[in-house]
């Protein structure tokens, strides 16, 4: 799969892009700006030269003898190649004296004064008033060639060495210009349930700050939202155990009023409100981790929370004497986590763990740094029923009472608390039994 581009990718690639697209379009004009400006200076030399030239050359004829035999200069040995080149011709178009590199055969323009090209060279053309004696000289279209293609060198690579100076320079102030997007985002990336702290709007650029500020009245509407939720829940969980006690009190007192024939139909009624006592508690908690309460701002000493709600199972008839806990007396182990959905966590693992083990059988509850453990006898379990066991009214292969919604309480409120809920059966270094781990 293709990873989705940054914008700090695109905007170096697109910055890098434009800004060497525009250096080349300039370099291209540069280059031909120089060639016409270096035709205008060689021009200007080879008319300097024949003009200089002329002169010299008919004093020089003057003074001999004439003779039809072309003449040139005194051979000497040839350290380079000449990039002026010149032949003086008569009347009549003869050679009557020529450069060392010249052809020997006349070029082939007409005698006039002015310029004239050939496929090869650039010449002008220099004569004497009389019209008896011209000077051409020449300049290699090859050498006119040659200095444009360095000129553009000259400016190409310096360019090829710019582009990466630039991407670099380039990244460099693309991401200090984004950092405070990339703030901003990773501020809003860390909002949830349990952190709604507004994103501080006072070090963003005037473009970022409405879009803080939106955000800031979203998290006000949605803590408000939240805290009405809570606040329904727990009224509710109140008002439903209120009647149902109730309810429940007044069967059990006429459970001992009522004559025998009727003590097994007023016991099945009595069952019945203890099981709705239940699975209000557990349907009131499931709300409560719907609401999404896992998760604290501040962060909570879990082992008290522990502690006492260890202690309070123990004093019920369930967990009497059957509880055994292995941990540091002054453990302390901070998470942020809400002490109220820490506490049903552990609630719902040991009373799961002591329904569903054989009676008077101990349950362990290992707690460190890690995490918690809480391990109960039991058959083994195959990994089929393990990875149901965490969904909504499933229950295991057991006769115990039960609605089959505390392991999948427990691991949304775990996911809540950015940790993992682990199940194991048979329990880690025991031939059975089965394990419920929560790791932070």
């Amino acid at each position: 799969m293709f990873q989705t581009p940054s914008m700090t990718r695109k905007l170096v690639v697109a910055i890098t892009s434009v800004v060497a697209a525009f250096w080349l379009v300039a370099m291209g004009f540069g280059v031909l700006i120089m060639q016409d400006e270096f035709s205008e200076i060689f021009d200007s030399g080879i008319q300097e030269t024949a003009e200089r030239l002329l002169p010299i050359v008919n004093d020089d004829l003057a003074g001999r003898q004439a003779g039809n035999a072309p003449r040139g200069v005194a051979e000497k040995a040839a350290t380079n190649r000449e990039y002026l080149t010149y032949q003086v011709r008569g009347r009549d178009g003869q050679i009557l004296l020529k450069s060392r590199d010249a052809p020997s055969e006349p070029f082939p323009i007409a005698l006039a004064v002015g310029f004239s090209q050939t496929d090869t060279h650039r010449l002008y053309t220099a004569g004497t008033a009389d019209g008896s004696l011209y000077i051409q000289v020449a300049d290699a279209l090859d050498h006119r060639r040659e200095a444009a293609i360095e000129g553009g060198m000259a400016l190409f690579f310096p360019i090829l060495a710019l582009i990466p100076a630039s991407i670099i320079a380039i990244i460099l102030v693309v991401r200090m210009t984004l950092s405070p997007i990339e703030g901003l985002r990773n501020d809003i990336g860390t909002k949830d349930g349990g952190n709604m702290i507004p994103v501080d709007e006072a070090g963003l650029p005037v473009e970022l700050r409405p879009i803080a500020r939106s955000v800031n009245l979203l998290l006000e509407r949605l803590r408000s939202a939240l805290e009405a939720e809570r606040e329904f829940t727990a009224n509710s969980a109140h008002e439903l155990r209120t009647p149902i006690a109730g309810a429940l009190a007044q069967t059990q007192r006429l459970l001992a009023e009522v004559p025998p024939s009727l003590a097994a139909r007023a016991g099945q009624i009595e069952r019945s409100l203890q099981h709705l006592a239940r699975l209000a508690e557990k349907l009131l908690q499931m709300s409560r981790a719907e609401a999404g309460i896992g998760i604290s701002d501040e962060k909570t000493n879990l082992f008290p929370i522990l502690d006492v709600v260890i202690e309070d199972i123990r004093r019920s008839a369930l967990g009497a004497g059957r509880i055994v806990l292995h941990a540091q007396g002054d453990a302390r182990v901070e998470r942020q986590v809400r002490p109220d959905a820490f506490a049903i966590v552990v609630r719902n693992l040991l009373e799961n763990a002591l329904v569903h083990s054989p009676a008077r059988s101990i349950v362990d509850v290992y707690f460190d740094s890690e995490g918690l453990r809480i391990v109960n006898e039991s058959a083994v379990l195959d990994q089929a029923t393990l990875a149901s066991l965490t969904k909504r009214f499933t229950r295991g292969p057991t006769q115990a009472a039960g609605s089959g919604l505390g392991l999948s309480i427990v691991k949304r409120f775990v996911e809540q608390m950015n940790g993992n809920l682990a199940l194991h059966s048979p329990a880690t270094g025991r031939p059975g039994g089965f394990e419920a781990a929560v790791r932070f």
